[in-house]
């Protein structure tokens, strides 16, 4: 959400800066123009309360004076102002919300080093790091490897679900956990994230504060209840502040979370339909950092960094790629994708999203901190990033490690969390 007064002060630079998203058309006039109606509304109001009450002031003294005429008038000019008023401030709260949920639809700007473009294909690579494996076969998808078989089962999961959704078992499902762990244990240990347990189930306003709503509702899921089945951490972890006003000295506040995650995959029809790269249930290492203003572009890389460190630590090849204005997220200033490659592709696939929101979400929140030494509370900044998307982990371990027999030789950084075990044979066998 932005700040008016921004928009009032500077509304050129505003929309110069909210248009280098394509397709976003200026819109400074239209909320000024909203925003002058309601603040003629609350004057008007304010203006019919002063007159109000200086009516009231003199009824006592026109009855005292036995001025029965002046005392019927200045009755009468109470009960006008006093309608009057109401009818002010019912309009005016009318177009506050009408403001607010305007301001709820805009994007946010991006900084100026986020690179100007229309789709993916303006993004720009920063970092590669890894080379891809050279294979003396033909290397396949994470689904067809002979040692995945038995333990990805996508015809029980429709049996159960529906289509995008799998059932892990045996070594794979073990894996897929000792990937997780490995995560978490990392990001706490070697980089002070506090580890975090939150709810799956969030109330709509948890939602509307990370950005979620009211425009793409359509991408999540909704109980009757009225709660909604989180599409990432980032939701429940970034309201842990909502409504607050933290103290300076608290920030930055680092938290990292291993939850499931749901998603309707709206508009995705048709695309990555086979084995599990894309999935409506999955699980996912989130990381989200609150700062002060001044720290969050560093708080940016420190982030990325620390998912990078996953993969390496993994020993995946991957490249970071900073998104243009046309392929960032509605609630972003600036995003860093990691990509990891998957051979049986042949191509780099997202496995992290780090995003830095500035104040964006706060606003939205209220989530504020005191600066140190007193002062007026200021909004925080937010970021979140992924760290790792487990699902994609998996599917990137398994498609690096396969062998010319369908085996799989797994990550060094593993064999602790599987008791020594270093690969899954042809058989699906953990050995």
């Amino acid at each position: 959400m932005h700040d008016i007064r921004l928009i009032r002060e500077t509304p050129e630079a505003f929309d110069a800066a909210l248009t280098r998203r394509p397709g976003v058309a200026p819109v400074s006039g239209e909320i000024l123009a909203l925003d002058a109606a309601r603040r003629e509304k609350i004057l008007a109001a304010e203006t019919a309360q002063a007159e109000q009450n200086a009516a009231s002031r003199q009824v006592g003294a026109a009855k005292a004076a036995g001025d029965e005429a002046e005392f019927e008038r200045l009755r009468a000019l109470v009960g006008a102002k006093k309608a009057e008023v109401a009818a002010l401030k019912a309009a005016a709260a009318e177009d506050d919300a009408a403001l607010s949920a305007r301001l709820m639809e805009i994007p946010n700007l991006p900084f100026d080093d986020t690179p100007e473009g229309a789709d993916e294909a303006d993004n720009v690579e920063i970092k590669r790091w890894g080379a891809p494996r050279a294979f003396d076969f033909a290397p396949v998808e994470h689904y067809a490897l002979p040692s995945v078989v038995p333990g990805m089962d996508f015809e029980a999961a429709a049996k159960l679900s529906g289509s995008r959704f799998v059932v892990l078992s045996g070594a794979i499902a073990r894996v897929h956990r000792a990937l997780a762990q490995f995560m978490v244990d990392t990001h706490v240990e070697q980089n002070g994230l506090t580890e975090t347990w939150t709810p799956v189930l969030v109330r709509e306003e948890m939602m509307l504060g990370t950005g979620q709503l009211p425009k793409f509702g359509e991408d999540s899921y909704q109980t009757r209840e009225g709660w909604w089945l989180v599409p990432t951490a980032e939701v429940s972890l970034t309201n842990l502040v909502a409504g607050e006003i933290v103290e300076a000295a608290s920030l930055p506040r680092r938290y990292v979370a291993h939850t499931q995650c749901f998603r309707s995959e709206a508009g995705s029809a048709g695309r990555d339909t086979a084995g599990m790269l894309r999935q409506h249930q999955f699980e996912k290492v989130e990381m989200v950092s609150v700062t002060r203003p001044e720290d969050s572009r560093a708080e940016l890389d420190r982030m990325t960094g620390c998912a990078e460190g996953i993969l390496e630590a993994l020993g995946l090849p991957y490249r970071t790629i900073v998104l243009c204005t046309g392929d960032m997220g509605f609630g972003a200033r600036r995003t860093h994708d990691i990509e990891v490659w998957l051979p049986g592709q042949d191509a780099y696939r997202e496995i992290s999203s780090v995003s830095v929101c500035g104040d964006f979400q706060a606003r939205r929140m209220n989530a504020r901190f005191r600066p140190e030494g007193g002062g007026k509370p200021e909004f925080v900044h937010t970021l979140n990033g992924s760290g790792l998307a487990v699902g994609r982990c998996l599917i990137a371990v398994l498609e690096n490690g396969q062998q010319a027999d369908g085996s799989v030789v797994l990550p060094e950084v593993l064999h602790g969390y599987l008791r020594g075990r270093t690969r899954i044979d042809a058989t699906g066998t953990l050995v």
